[in-house]
């Protein structure tokens, strides 16, 4: 047995709703059995309850802590029968093990109930709490073996054959089975020898990967499974990695050959006490220093020069040799050099093992037998070393200018619902008994203020139930302060400090959070108790905290981990480079470099690449992936000159510019294809559109299993709880703001620093303030699709007016067809969207489309009109051009409201057709409803189909050009325009 790891899992198995019949009667009587890393518990029969409850908690043991997140739980319900008959399947649940929550944020999650197969009758849902807990290890070794032994006697075997007691109850059910379906449904005992089949099979094909469930084996395997643990691969990603194709991590990008010198210390010949040394570099025109250390300290630094940047053949180093005098007088002596060939340094690329250093002598004529040690190789960026290193095309050491991946922070809503107050304590004074007061809430969480409506006045005990929603962010703010206010006096009646740590948390909407009575109190005042309020608080869980515009977004799940998924696929992007860039700002004051680096956001992570300094066709060449749990999001990437590394004049550090954004969405890419493309990067200035350059990329949207990646299509996009409980669209704005902020100021904290700029031009948090130029690209969005509806229109009336001729007899011919043989209509119009589909699947885009410089209206808006996209909330232009721009505005909106009216007026007119307002036209319409009544009662409908659209496809000369009757009675009827003062 496998030693215990000082971790239990402990699952709590609350009620199941809405439970399948299955005992004749129409009823069942539900048992639960639990499976988790080879140990098996039972809970209690209920009889005959649908709706059983059992809060039963069961306690599992963890042999392995590493592998907890590859573990399952799997819990089986079965409808416990008399003795000596058989039980019968009421569904079963799995779990992943990384799904579990720590103790003390445990919650009751309802998982739907799954069938085990195709044809099973199976319905309801099951409550679970499913958290682990750091237990300490037991004291010796006997004791643990002990405790092993001891769980399986409280183990019961799942219900013999009780598969096959659903097929003698269920015989409809067998009848349609295939032969398959019998050779799934055995009993479970014997479903284990198929389990360790497979993971023998897995662990043939891929053995460092590969785990079983005897713990032995797990024992055996633990430094495989210490290393998976170590590199946080996703189950998705090693199935990627181990397919039939041979995939490197450096495999979308081009390797760069890189070289690398490794100073590790030196050693002289004759020590000297008071003296520090250090090496230096020199290739051609580059020349860098290693740290002043003292002749006990080794150095340990790790040099790349960029091998296309290097002018030189050879490399030399030399130790230097520092000691300071009297007067603060520094003397410098060389203590020798050793040189090497660049044409003759050993290549190295991983897996392969780091070089070992060597100690080389040092060639001096003053100071012989002194020793270095370093190692010299040529390797790629892939190299482990890299990113630790000095990088030539990076300016160095500089922390601003390194390869970083950040995190945004973990997002929940706190949900506050203020129920009421008592015994509110106002005052002594007389105008305390006299005046009505009247009161509202405000609820403070961080930077977050909100408030509730006010009551009426002279109520005792104030009641409100509403709900005030926050952005919360972990770790979170340590309180919610929670005040009364009194309006008629403006003061406060008292508050109350809720920490926020404690507050419960939920995962749907059907367990009600308990409310809680908080006693007010003044901190002013000697007196402390001034009333109580009366609240309920949790953080919801069941949501996903938008935190970008949402045509954009590229995360869409829950913020409770009991709700996760697991991942349909991978995404991996190699920035490759840029050409072209134009000069951002200027260097010494002589010339124009720019300092560009990508930021590439998906989900809440957000990578940034190394700065490449004073170049306009940067190369980066690195490699990222991400776990996608939906196809239907977007990958957004940004290039900026990087401003920060270096202070301004006033000492502060500089902002980055931006130099252009592209976006990607997954569902417009092929699966297990890669995508090389180069796109133009445009910035959007005060001044104009100006093209900034081009940026290469490539993207491989990979996965494994398409019955996944359809299922993504018919699921709902965000979590349940945004449509169970919506928040309205107002609401839904101001959290989506709060939730920018909070992400912007998050990262602005990271080191090296992810600017506000940066981030705000990623989560594209201006989209919500008003744009001449956006709207005038929606509305030719808007008559863009409805030209596609015109046009049909017009191919209709050329038809009609016999601009064809032969296709209007075709049309005749096809019409009469449509007539007497109806059944065909549906399927020839669905055979010819096939078709039509199948043609243009020939004229599909194959490459992934950038922002549309078009559609964006960018090309044709005015200086004025960008003036005002850029203007800050509130405005700080001259009086002057507010009063220009607000005329503006209200002449559009006066077309607006022109164009409602009208949209208006069409539906009251066909209301007036039922209401008698015009009595004479509602008479002509009453008349005509009983003559069509009769018409259509002795006149086939056939019949009238079909002369009426021969008359509406008659010849031209047997028309009229003025307006039909029809017509002209319609715009006749009244509508309320005239009753609008």
């Amino acid at each position: 047995m496998a030693e215990d790891s000082g971790r239990k899992v402990m699952v709590e198995v609350c009620n199941a709703k809405n439970l399948m019949p299955k005992d004749g009667q129409g009823t069942a009587s539900a048992y639960a059995i639990v499976d988790f890393d080879g140990q098996r518990r039972r809970t209690k029969t209920k009889s005959r309850d649908l709706n059983p409850q059992w809060d039963e908690r069961l306690e599992f043991m963890v042999h392995d802590k590493d592998s907890l997140a590859s573990e399952t739980l799997e819990v089986n319900l079965y409808n416990d029968k008399k003795t000596g008959k058989r039980s019968t399947f009421l569904g079963k649940v799995k779990i992943s093990g990384s799904t579990f929550a720590k103790s003390g944020s445990e919650t009751i999650v309802y998982y739907p109930l799954e069938k085990r197969s195709v044809f099973s009758q199976i319905k309801g849902e099951l409550g679970l709490k499913v958290w682990y807990v750091e237990k300490d290890p037991p004291e010796t070794e006997n004791a643990g073996e002990l405790k092993a032994e001891s769980a399986p006697q409280v183990e019961e075997k799942p219900p013999k054959n009780s598969q096959e007691g659903e097929k003698k109850e269920d015989k409809a059910e067998e009848e349609n089975k295939p032969k398959e379906e019998s050779k799934e449904e055995e009993k479970p005992k014997e479903e284990a020898p198929v389990v360790a089949a497979a993971a023998a099979v897995a662990t043939a094909e891929n053995p460092p990967i590969a785990q079983t469930e005897e713990p032995k084996q797990r024992k055996e395997k633990h430094g495989e499974v210490q290393k998976r643990a170590d590199l946080n691969v996703s189950d998705h990603e090693l199935r990627s990695l181990s397919g039939d194709r041979s995939r490197s991590s450096y495999d979308l990008v081009d390797r760069m050959p890189f070289l690398y010198v490794r100073v590790v210390k030196a050693k002289r010949a004759k020590p000297e006490t008071g003296s520090t040394v250090y090496s230096k570099l020199v290739i051609g025109t580059h020349s860098v220093k290693t740290k002043s250390e003292s002749e006990s300290k080794d150095w340990d630094q790790v040099f790349a020069f960029d091998k296309e940047g290097l002018n030189s053949t050879s490399l030399e180093v030399s130790v230097w040799s520092e000691e300071v005098k009297e007067g603060d007088q520094r003397s410098e002596s060389c203590l020798g050099t050793v040189s090497f060939d660049l044409q003759e340094v050993p290549k190295r690329v991983p897996p392969d093992s780091p070089l070992a250093p060597q100690w080389y002598t040092l060639e001096s004529e003053t100071s012989p037998g002194n020793d270095v040690m370093l190692a010299v190789w040529i390797g790629t960026q892939a190299d482990e070393a890299f990113q630790e290193a000095w990088q030539s095309d990076s300016g160095g050491l500089i922390p601003e200018t390194r390869a970083k991946v950040y995190l945004s922070p973990k997002l929940w809503y706190l949900r506050l619902t203020v129920i009421q107050t008592q015994d509110l304590q106002l005052g002594s004074g007389p105008e305390a008994k006299v005046r009505n007061p009247q009161f509202y809430v405000k609820a403070q969480l961080g930077a977050q203020v909100f408030k509730t409506g006010r009551t009426s006045p002279g109520s005792a005990n104030p009641t409100w139930n509403e709900d005030l929603v926050f952005v919360a962010a972990e770790p979170f703010e340590p309180f919610l302060v929670i005040t009364v206010e009194d309006v008629s006096n403006s003061k406060t009646v008292g508050h109350a400090k809720v920490h926020v740590s404690s507050i419960e948390r939920r995962t749907d909407d059907q367990t009600d959070q308990k409310s809680r009575w908080f006693n007010l109190s003044r901190e002013e005042e000697s007196r402390s108790y001034t009333g109580r309020i009366h609240v309920r608080i949790c953080l919801e869980g069941g949501y996903h905290v938008i935190d970008e515009a949402a045509h954009v977004t590229s995360d869409i799940r829950a913020s409770a981990i009991q709700l996760a998924k697991p991942p349909i696929g991978l995404l991996e992007v190699g920035i490759r480079g840029a050409t072209n860039l134009l000069p951002v700002k200027t260097k010494d004051g002589t010339h124009g470099t720019t300092d560009a680096y990508v930021v590439a956001k998906y989900g809440p992570k957000w990578v940034r690449t190394r700065t490449v300094m004073d170049r306009f066709n940067p190369l980066w060449n690195e490699q990222y992936t991400w776990d996608v749990y939906d196809p239907c999001t977007v990958l957004t990437i940004g290039v900026f000159d990087n401003g920060r590394y270096k202070p301004g004049e006033d000492g502060e550090p500089n902002r980055d510019c931006r130099v252009g954004k592209i976006r990607v969405r997954l569902s417009t890419l092929d699966t297990n294809r890669v995508y090389v493309n180069s796109y133009s990067l445009v910035v959007l200035l005060p001044s104009g559109a100006k093209r900034m350059g081009e940026i290469e990329i490539a993207v491989r949207f990979s996965c494994s299993s398409w019955l996944s990646l359809m299922q993504a299509y018919a699921s709902p996009i965000l979590p349940r709880m945004h449509y169970v409980r919506p928040f309205g669209p107002a609401q839904q704005d101001i959290l989506r703001q709060t939730a920018m902020r909070i992400v912007t100021a998050r990262l602005a904290r990271s080191e090296p620093v992810l600017g506000q700029e940066v981030v705000q031009f990623m989560l594209d948090s201006d989209t919500h303030v008003w744009s001449m130029r956006r709207s005038k690209a929606n509305w030719f969005r808007v008559v863009g699709c409805l030209s596609r509806a015109a046009t049909l229109l017009r191919w209709v009336d050329g038809i009609r007016i016999w601009v064809h001729p032969p296709t209007t007899v075709l049309v005749h011919v096809l019409l009469a067809a449509i007539v007497l043989c109806p059944y065909l209509v549906l399927p020839t119009v669905f055979m010819y969207a096939f078709l039509i589909l199948l043609l243009r699947f020939h004229y599909r885009q194959r490459v992934p489309q950038n922002m549309d410089l078009r559609m964006s209206y960018v090309d044709m808006v005015s200086l004025d009109e960008l003036d005002e996209e850029f203007d800050g909330f509130p405005t700080t232009c001259p009086t002057e051009v507010v009063q220009i721009r607000y005329d503006r505005v209200r002449t559009l909106a006066g077309r607006a409201q022109t164009l409602l009216g009208d949209m208006a007026a069409l539906g009251e007119r066909l209301e007036a057709l039922f209401s008698w307002r015009d009595p004479r036209a509602t008479g002509i319409f009453a008349v005509l409803c009983l003559v069509m009544s009769l018409l259509f009662y002795a006149v086939p409908f056939r019949g009238f189909v079909l002369v009426a659209g021969f008359y509406y496809l008659r010849h031209p000369r047997f028309r009229d050009d003025m307006p039909s009757i029809p017509a002209n009675f319609f715009r006749r009827l009244p509508s309320f325009s005239d009753q609008i003062m």
